[in-house]
């Protein structure tokens, strides 16, 4: 049988222990950081993309224009996601943002958990998905360069198809979890 001071040793010793696992949530950061620089990327990207499709918007056909701008509305959803995940994923297994004084911070902002996180990225990933997969439809029959051959067609489909059931099905694990567990 452990002496009271071995007890206490032990104790001391556990203590450390888990607060060293709690300070390691810190680790993250440095991800979030790199995502930040990585959307600092995507804008520039974006910035890139719309300056050099101003200059021939007057020869575009509606298909080309409706492309472009799809082109865009991908970049930028795929922007969205990149801010949910930096403040989502921050305030989830970092620290909380404390920015209650800032009047303009989204109303999300605090109330997204894992399982919204969840929610959110794979809903972006079939949106994100459904873009491309529109792009190419809106090419079809068209003498692009880059015209996609059936099968690969046929493998975007499936692969959507597949992010579409992944989805619906995360969205029924996340309904039964919280039916079953009314905490």
């Amino acid at each position: 049988m452990l002496t009271t001071s071995h007890q206490d040793r032990a104790k001391s010793i556990e203590g450390r222990f888990e607060q060293f696992l709690f300070t390691s949530r810190w680790l993250m950061a440095p991800m979030y950081l790199c995502l930040v620089i990585s959307l600092g990327i995507l804008t520039i990207i974006f910035i890139r993309e719309t300056i050099a499709m101003v200059p021939h918007v007057m020869e575009m056909s509606a298909d080309q224009g409706i492309l472009a701008i799809l082109t865009l509305i991908d970049m930028s959803f795929a922007a969205n996601l990149m801010l949910v995940v930096i403040f989502s994923g921050y305030e989830n297994f970092v620290s909380k943002l404390d920015l209650e004084d800032v009047t303009d911070r989204p109303s999300w902002m605090g109330k997204v958990d894992f399982s919204g996180l969840k929610m959110k990225l794979i809903a972006s990933i079939v949106a994100i998905s459904g873009i491309h997969l529109l792009k190419v439809f809106m090419e079809l029959g068209q003498e692009t360069a880059h015209a996609v051959p059936l099968d690969t067609l046929r493998l975007m489909v499936i692969v959507h198809l597949s992010f579409v059931v992944s989805g619906v099905l995360l969205a029924l694990m996340d309904w039964l979890t919280a039916r079953s567990n009314p905490h």
